[in-house]
């Protein structure tokens, strides 16, 4: 593992960080004690005035299209997709005490200081400042797996409070408040993120209630506001009763930020690691662990323990005195399995109480969130569209590309769609052959996809799925508002939003002319379905109908910026499902009838200025009857090119002539497939695994002839 260190530094001073890049030295070695040596102390005092950090300049990120082109787009995508894996649970847990170790030897009784970990390196340029407040250890590296992916996005500081400090809650609330202000006033653009775990969720609350003019963004992690109904109130009691003279150890928390051994062997044993190498690894993994108890038991000495358990009382009865004054966009992280607080109730309370908040729940997670296998803090900012370096959210400047294991991770939670439709994919070249595969896909934006929105949407994850792994291209879908935020703080009726998290780490956005504005003048591939959920919650006998408005759209948009509009169809929904009971006969029964007319009412209608029957957007979920799997097939037609009509498409006749050019090829791509799948040998999906059976399961399914 490569030597990592810290910037450290007062908190009382003028918070302008000071970084130390001096270069890491190979590897931990007895022998070569200086590569031991991860800390860069500072040692100035409050007076001392703390040079601004001078960091390379990196570009301002734009919406990135192309993955392929590394050199270029890791500048500009926000997070390097070549550096995106967080630290695994075994070696993290051993630099997490390491790190600690140095931090506590190095400190002393206080004051709290704020340190940036060198790995974070320097952030792109106009990032948001993100300040992490630690839990009830203070030793403030909580964020230790995540420190190179965030570092990528943010300028980082964290915070550390000494083991003997007994600094008030109130007067770390105005250590906090006093950093934010400076910050604000240094750049009062950019929003400043608190990042709270347990006990800094309290801090993080308390000193949002007190700014509520400064641009805050709040991620919590279990905070500690249910302390009154936790597991640790026996504890304080003990502690309030056993003499001094009386040994005793702190409570060995290492437990909870491990997770239970035996779950952890069970779950590598389903993975189908041998039972032997699971018990060998995990003997080792425990007695590495233990050596690191004393370590602990330096952080918690009983005062300390004594000290902070009464810090996290005081500190959740102030914050919830207070929680009516919290204005602050909010991100509430909750574990199922926390021993320590009951943090999914207490998430579901506070989302009620705050008025910009949202959730997302972890239900097989221990208290200690971000030390966890699987955590990446980043890719759950990004899925809840919780990053923006602005005043507001910028659904296209703000956005980062997926990295490979993030998107690794989507096509996994996602493949049995692939393996029971095995996508069929063609393309049409310049020349107007049709070809297997995506090669007629342009490469260079901007690049507009039109087609038919299959029921329910289904065809969503192979088409963007194989756009991407096959051409390296992002396609940014525009889709409904409901998948972004709650309207008016209530979705009682609707999916959580936290369902839609990977499409929107997936590139989409709301729609919205400004938004297909800003995709398009950027050069982006953008995927556009003017059926819209009409089209996708159709009705029987509707399958492959085009229900698209009656007057023309998006056209004058692309010639606007020379985009180039590629029709396509997909067909197969027929071969796996069958719409049994619509919209139609739902509104027959008055139950459903009111049920429909709320959920409506929750997503809202995006097409009041729109007539026909594309008009009638009414939510709703129709019965559907499942087939024996068929397949799914896709193709793109020819370009139409718009370059230069931007003046003969400001016609109103002639944009929507081609308006109808554009939906006539999308209904002819739909007719060729229909017809030319009959004579697919493998359509069947029983067939399809008979091939695979004898020429193996990674090996291309053929399809008809072209």
């Amino acid at each position: 593992m490569a030597v990592t260190g810290v910037s450290f530094f007062p908190a009382t001073l003028s918070p302008v960080i000071r970084r130390d890049f001096t270069p890491s030295v190979g590897k931990f070695s007895k022998s070569n004690p200086i590569s031991f040596r991860r800390l860069a102390v500072s040692t100035e005092q409050t007076q001392t005035q703390t040079p601004t950090p001078t960091t390379t300049a990196t570009p301002t990120p734009t919406p990135t299209r192309r993955l392929s082109e590394k050199s270029e787009e890791l500048g500009e995508a926000g997070v390097a997709a070549s550096d995106d894996e967080v630290e695994q649970n075994g070696r993290v847990l051993k630099e997490y005490f390491e790190r600690s170790k140095e931090l506590i030897s190095r400190s002393d009784g206080g004051p709290p200081r704020w340190f940036t970990p060198l790995e974070c390196g320097p952030p792109l340029k106009n990032s948001p400042l993100l300040l992490f407040l630690p839990g009830i250890l203070g030793v403030g590296l909580g964020l230790i797996k995540n420190h190179r992916r965030i570092g990528k996005i943010f300028e980082t500081w964290c915070l550390h409070i000494p083991v003997m400090d007994r600094t008030p809650f109130t007067d770390l609330v105005k250590l906090v408040e006093k950093t934010i202000r400076s910050e604000n006033n240094r750049s009062p653009n950019r929003p400043i993120y608190l990042v709270g775990e347990s006990f800094g969720g309290c801090l993080a609350l308390a000193v949002a209630a007190s700014n509520p003019d400064i641009d805050l963004v709040l991620i919590l992690a279990n905070p500690a506001t249910s302390i009154s109904r936790s597991q640790l109130q026996p504890l304080m009691t003990l502690l309030e009763f056993i003499p001094d003279q009386l040994p005793f150890n702190p409570p060995n928390m290492l437990s909870l930020m491990t997770g239970q051994p035996l779950r952890t062997a069970i779950e590598s044993v389903v993975k189908g690691l041998p039972l032997q190498q699971t018990v060998g690894e995990l003997s080792q993994d425990l007695d590495a662990i233990s050596s690191y108890l004393s370590v602990l038991a330096d952080i918690l000495p009983r005062e300390t323990l004594r000290w902070k358990l009464q810090m996290l009382k005081s500190g959740s009865a102030f914050s919830n005195s207070r929680l009516h004054a919290v204005k602050a966009q909010t991100l509430i992280l909750c574990s199922g399995r926390d021993q320590l607080l009951p943090s999914q109730e207490e998430g579901e309370r506070l989302c009620h109480a705050l008025p910009k908040c949202v959730i997302r729940k972890f239900n097989n997670r221990g208290h200690f969130l971000f030390l966890e296998d699987g955590i990446d803090l980043v890719t759950i900012i990004k899925g809840a569209s919780f990053y923006r370096r602005g005043k507001y959210l910028d659904y296209v400047s703000d956005y980062m590309l997926p990295t490979p294991t993030e998107f690794k991770n989507v096509v996994e939670d996602n493949k049995w769609i692939g393996t029971f439709t095995s996508p069929v994919m063609l393309s049409t070249l310049e020349d107007g052959k049709i070809v297997r595969g995506l090669a007629g896909i342009p490469s260079e934006g901007p690049v507009l996809l039109v087609g038919y929105h299959m029921l329910l949407g289904i065809e969503l994850v192979p088409l963007v799925a194989n756009i991407f792994r096959e051409r390296n291209i992002l396609v940014r879908g525009i889709a409904h508002p409901m998948m972004f935020v709650k309207k008016d703080n209530t979705r009682e009726m609707l999916p959580d939003v936290s369902q839609f998290d990977t499409f929107r780490m997936m590139g989409a956005v709301p729609v919205s002319a400004s938004n297909l504005f800003k995709l398009l003048s950027s050069k982006s591939h953008v995927l556009l379905y003017p059926g819209g959920m009409r089209e996708a919650l159709h009705r029987k006998g509707e399958e492959y109908k085009l229900l698209w408005p009656e007057q023309s759209e998006f056209v004058r948009m692309a010639a606007r910026f020379g985009a180039k509009i590629i029709p396509f169809g997909a067909v197969g929904e027929d071969d796996i499902s069958e719409v049994v009971f619509d919209y139609d006969d739902l509104m027959k029964i008055p139950y459903f009838k009111n049920q429909i007319e709320k959920l409506t009412s929750e997503a809202g209608n995006i097409r009041t200025d729109t007539t026909g029957e594309v008009a009638n957007q009414d939510v709703h979920l129709p019965g559907i009857l499942p087939k024996f799997p068929g397949r799914f097939y896709y193709y793109f037609g020819k370009p139409i090119e718009t370059e230069g009509m931007k003046q003969e498409l400001k016609d109103r006749d002639k944009a929507h002539e081609l308006y109808l050019q554009v939906k006539s090829e999308v209904g002819r791509c739909l007719a060729y497939l229909k017809e030319k799948r009959e004579s697919d040998p493998y359509r069947n999906l029983l067939s399809r695994l008979i091939y695979q059976t004898t020429q193996g399961f990674t090996s291309e399914i053929p399809t008809f002839k072209l």
